[in-house]
């Protein structure tokens, strides 16, 4: 795992949402290959997450900047993870 405090990924998911779920698994395959950790947030833990993102999830998060919603481009993903922050 990496030494990094802050994980790069967030996964901003609803309840009862299976491509949320779909989404978790394909970002679990990315972390094992990469050793990066990642947040899950339920959109409605919080007023401003939900205005924003709303029925539009999961949603993925890279350094804090959407990357992509309700599919993971894994390879996508895993080459832009190779990129510095």
């Amino acid at each position: 795992m990496k030494a990094d405090s802050e994980p790069r990924l967030t996964l901003i998911t609803r309840t009862g949402c299976h491509l949320c779920d779909t989404a978790r698994e394909s970002i679990d395959r990315v972390v094992a290959a990469t050793g990066d950790r990642y947040l899950v947030i339920d959109v409605e833990s919080d007023p401003e997450l939900e205005r924003e993102y709303g029925e539009r999830v999961p949603v993925i998060l890279l350094d804090g900047r959407e990357h992509g919603y309700w599919r993971v481009e894994e390879q996508r993903l895993l080459a832009d993870l190779a990129q510095p922050r």
